[in-house]
């Protein structure tokens, strides 16, 4: 739970109330700070009150509405202010509580909020399952990387235009592709794809293009390729880069022509498919080298996205944690309580060679060594095999951590637990240019507790 209340007594009250119905509470003053939480924290309900100073409740709702719309809200109002309760549930609040608030009649609400919000997930989960695609906000998150990226897919999906999709390995190619696929006009057809790196080069025409029987050896029944299988949809043709030169020129009439001829065949079919491509590599570089054709490219890359890697985009790390979580505790039964502040700086540390899909493998793993309610600490993401950067603060080079001899692995946890405080807090200065006011705000800690740590961890003033 998250409670956004500028009266600190209240505050520890209802924390106190939470706490004892088991569930974990972190709290804010006001909207600023709570804004500044859920940049590296998602709760699973907010619990504000409608009148703070500066931004009051349901504007702050309105600013939480905008980045998690599926977010539970309860809102904490006056008797006199019931007009301001009704407003807030028709601008999708969950509900409102009433001061002086009735203790169980807050537990019954914040328990049908969550049971709601459970159901609605695991709703959209099955929408998942059976439509093969899901929002892409709820997928990737939230970054303005993202946002950019679905902005251009709502303008090309409705075309015919052919798609080149760019990106790293496991920055998430495919669900671009299922995304343009599911907001086009073949929408209704099928949704194909090929690993054009996973298929030997002797194989990859009679994959493509299908052949008859008695095309070689082995043909014993005739068999459609993939262009066959995506008529009227789309074919996706995963990591183009590696499709062998000789073929190239093949693909490129095929997509030119809208004709494919199966191997052995003597005449040829027509074919209505919308291609989108994805390589792992820019495939200029792969034209430089001789290895891929020009006039592919340009008939491939008739309109191009790029997906930026997880280091370039480090403020979805937080939502993603908590998607994986999510889906951990939905395969399991298990249930983490999140993750401590420690351990998610020790991922924003890190630079993710493996993107999100690395990201996706580290969290799982942790899920299952952390003890049960309990959120995930630095000392199972260690326990997982977590790189860290070493305590000389090199970003270069991502080491895995042994415990010295005569060392307890408490007491590496703890070390490494420092590293991490002392390298986020000497970077919050260096954002606020040394300002150690404006450094404390944004770490929600009080100016004292700040000026200690940077006297304990020896950070030039």
């Amino acid at each position: 739970m998250l409670v956004v209340d500028d009266d600190a007594d209240f505050r520890w009250v209802i924390s106190n109330v939470l706490r004892d119905a088991g569930y974990k509470v972190d709290t804010a003053e006001d909207g600023r700070h709570a804004l500044h939480f859920l940049q590296i924290a998602i709760p699973h309900l907010i619990l504000l009150d409608y009148r703070m100073p500066g931004m009051d409740g349901l504007s702050l709702a309105a600013e939480i509405k905008k980045k998690h719309p599926a977010m539970p809200i309860l809102i904490i109002t006056a008797y006199a202010e019931v007009d301001v309760a009704i407003k807030a549930i028709r601008m999708g609040i969950y509900d409102y509580v009433i001061k002086p608030v009735n203790n169980q009649d807050l537990i019954s609400k914040i328990e049908r909020a969550l049971e709601k919000q459970q159901l609605t997930e695991e709703i959209n989960h099955l929408k998942e399952i059976v439509e093969g695609r899901a929002n892409l906000y709820e997928l990737m998150g939230n970054s303005d990387a993202i946002k950019k990226i679905v902005s251009l897919i709502d303008k090309v999906a409705p075309t015919n235009l052919n798609v080149l999709i760019e990106g790293e390995s496991g920055t998430g190619k495919e669900l671009l592709a299922r995304a343009i696929h599911a907001s086009s006009t073949v929408k209704n057809g099928p949704f194909i794809d090929i690993d054009c790196g996973a298929i030997p080069e002797t194989l990859i025409e009679s994959e493509l293009f299908g052949y008859m029987r008695g095309a070689f050896t082995g043909a014993y029944r005739d068999k459609p390729g993939h262009f066959e299988l995506a008529d009227g949809g789309t074919l996706f043709l995963d990591e183009v880069g590696n499709i062998p030169y000789p073929s190239q020129h093949k693909l490129l009439r095929a997509i030119e022509e809208r004709r494919i001829m199966r191997l052995g065949a003597r005449k040829t079919l027509p074919v209505g498919v919308r291609i989108v491509a994805a390589s792992n590599t820019p495939l200029e570089e792969k034209i430089a080298a001789n290895r891929f054709r020009n006039d592919l490219y340009y008939r491939l890359n008739e309109f191009s996205l790029r997906i930026p890697p997880l280091r370039d985009r480090k403020e979805d790390i937080a939502f993603l944690v908590n998607k994986f979580i999510g889906e951990m505790e939905r395969e399991t039964g298990g249930k983490c309580a999140g993750m401590t502040k420690e351990a998610l700086g020790l991922l924003y540390d890190y630079d993710w060679p493996g993107n999100v899909r690395e990201l996706k493998n580290v969290i799982r793993k942790a899920s299952v060594v952390c003890g049960q309610n309990d959120p995930i600490a630095l000392e199972d993401m260690l326990t997982v095999g977590m790189p860290i950067y070493n305590s000389m603060g090199n970003r270069g080079t991502p080491h895995h951590p042994t415990i010295p001899e005569g060392k307890t692995l408490r007491e590496v946890v703890e070390l490494s637990s420092k590293t991490v405080e002392k390298s986020i807090i000497e970077a919050t200065l260096k954002e606020t240019k040394g300002n150690k006011s404006a450094a404390a705000r944004k770490l929600c800690v009080d100016y004292k507790t700040l000026l200690r740590k940077i006297k304990s961890h020896h950070i030039a003033k």
